[in-house]
């Protein structure tokens, strides 16, 4: 578990879903925004866990953000049953709906994240969150978005907006980088390819943890 913090269960539109919340260090002062982290595909041992969300978190706290990472339904502590993305993507949308509900975020900045079949998610729950803000104002939608080796192969991944920060493999034999770069092309979406890197960025996750630190702080300057 890589040293993180005790989880706690919030909850979620098919029952409870497990969460575990990071904060950075109290010298640095409150968080600067609501990050939430979506991992890999349930059904192939993809859990919060994951060495990849774990690289997405630690760049988001050590970028001053509150970064929280969760179960999809049915891993770990998480109830009810895998739900081919549609449940997957609502279960997101809950936890971003709990945690904006904390008076310490009122106003604050939302950023979504997600590593192969959580990038699909986090690309549809940002798609649904800004689609819902068009007409409702009390919705935030997110101002960052990091998707990393996106499961484009796989899903239907939305269009995103050209601000979003994708991150892919070279090697990738998951998602193959030509399937991302197909999916990014009718976007005019750039895309940063780690020369090498491998689906789960093996011996590669301090450089991917710098490339994602990098454009955080690039926006927060920005």
């Amino acid at each position: 578990m890589l040293g993180r913090p005790a989880s706690l269960t919030i909850d979620g539109p098919a029952g409870q879903l497990e969460v575990v919340v990071e904060d950075p260090p109290a010298d640095q002062g409150a968080p600067r925004g609501l990050a939430v982290i979506a991992h890999p595909h349930p059904l192939m041992g993809g859990t919060m866990d994951n060495k990849v969300v774990h690289t997405l978190v630690r760049a988001f706290v050590l970028s001053g953000w509150r970064a929280v990472r969760f179960n999809f339904r049915g891993v770990g502590q998480s109830e009810s049953a895998w739900d081919e993305g549609r449940g997957e993507t609502s279960d997101m949308l809950a936890v971003v709906a709990h945690h904006l509900a904390d008076p310490a975020m009122r106003g604050l900045p939302l950023a979504l994240a997600g590593f192969s079949f959580g990038g699909y998610v986090a690309a549809q729950a940002a798609s649904r969150l800004s689609q819902a803000a068009a007409d409702q104002p009390s919705v935030r939608a997110p101002t960052t978005l990091v998707l990393v080796s996106p499961a484009t192969s796989r899903f239907e991944v939305p269009v995103v907006p050209g601000h979003t920060l994708v991150v892919q493999g070279e090697a990738d034999d998951v998602v193959p980088l030509a399937s991302v770069l197909d999916w990014a092309r009718p976007q005019a979406l750039p895309v940063t390819v780690v020369p090498g890197a491998g689906h789960f960025f093996h011996g590669q996750l301090a450089l991917l943890r710098e490339v994602v630190l990098k454009h955080l702080r690039a926006e927060a300057a920005g």
